[in-house]
């Protein structure tokens, strides 16, 4: 069994012992509001902590992951083993010229309003993705027709080995809601978007109109992980839940919205176990009923208790 205090010791040596914590609740930090305890819950403040923990994970064999901000993400209620890591420090965004850089940690919400700002357009699609620009990466995120891929140019990233490393966006293979970031153990450091000049009032004019769909169909009221499913090839996902007549099915605090079928929310304090239950029984119940299988979007992270 692994000493997670000697492992914390020798962390505070290298590392702000302000950016360490123990046994950190993770429900505290998903969008979902589930998720048990962080053995060791990491937030560091520079690129060079990132590469002393990456390497000193590496050399004490332990296991290390990358939280983001939760939004697409389900923490199961055993928790993490090892490190956890959040990037919420790293949330800085700069123009320079028509290429947007923004940091892992910012909202991909805060990048696409700084375009707007800076009179430039191609992230309105991003305006209410409720993610990071780094979790933007890892699924290549979309939203109304746009996707990450459209614009990133490239990225600076942390690979497995600990070191800082630049991948253009053809070497992180975006397709539809996946890169190869998991698969090749990359930390997102920072993105660069090339956009284009636009017009302030009509950027605006598309970010409002977006803005107002996603308030006006999605459940922003309650706890969710936002999309659950994949779009199956020739159907929506939220229809063929809305007609298997799951809108409103719960199991225990979660519960399938009854605004978009699309969303699973956490309604009465829901557990990991209960909302990956109501996930399953889902995915059962459409495949019977139109043979289509509902492939996942939310990544189920952790153990069980």
């Amino acid at each position: 069994m692994t000493d997670y205090t000697q492992i914390y010791n020798k962390l505070s040596t290298i590392i702000d012992k302000n950016n360490i914590k123990t046994n950190e609740l993770l429900k505290n930090h998903t969008y979902t509001k589930l998720g048990g305890k962080a053995d060791i819950f990491l937030t560091p403040s520079t690129y060079e902590e990132v590469q002393t923990v990456v390497k000193f994970a590496k050399r004490e064999n332990v296991p290390f992951t990358l939280l983001g901000n939760g939004s697409n993400l389900i923490v199961k209620d055993g928790g993490i083993r090892g490190i956890v890591i959040l990037l919420e420090n790293f949330n800085r965004i700069s123009v320079e010229e028509n290429f947007l850089t923004a940091q892992s940690g910012a909202a991909i919400i805060d990048a696409s309003q700084y375009a707007l700002k800076e009179k430039l357009t191609g992230l309105e699609f991003a305006c209410g993705i409720p993610g990071t620009v780094g979790g933007a990466l890892f699924m290549n995120a979309g939203a109304y027709g746009g996707e990450i891929k459209d614009v990133l140019d490239h990225a600076i990233v942390i690979d497995r080995n600990g070191e800082v490393v630049k991948r253009t966006a053809e070497d992180l293979e975006l397709s539809y809601r996946t890169s190869n970031i998991p698969e090749k153990g990359d930390i997102v450091l920072e993105a660069i978007f090339k956009l284009k000049p636009g017009n302030y009032e009509e950027i605006k004019a598309i970010m409002d109109d977006l803005t107002f769909k996603r308030e006006s169909k999605q459940p922003l009221e309650y706890p969710s992980c936002g999309s659950v499913f994949k779009r199956p090839p020739g159907y929506f996902a939220g229809k063929l839940i809305q007609d298997s007549g799951l809108q409103g099915k719960q199991i225990g605090g979660a519960q399938v919205s009854t605004k978009h079928a699309g969303f699973i929310v956490n309604k009465d304090n829901a557990t990991a176990e209960e909302y990956i239950s109501l996930i399953k029984y889902v995915q059962k119940t459409v495949k019977e009923k139109f043979n289509v299988e509902l492939e996942r979007e939310v990544k189920i992270i952790g153990e069980d208790l």
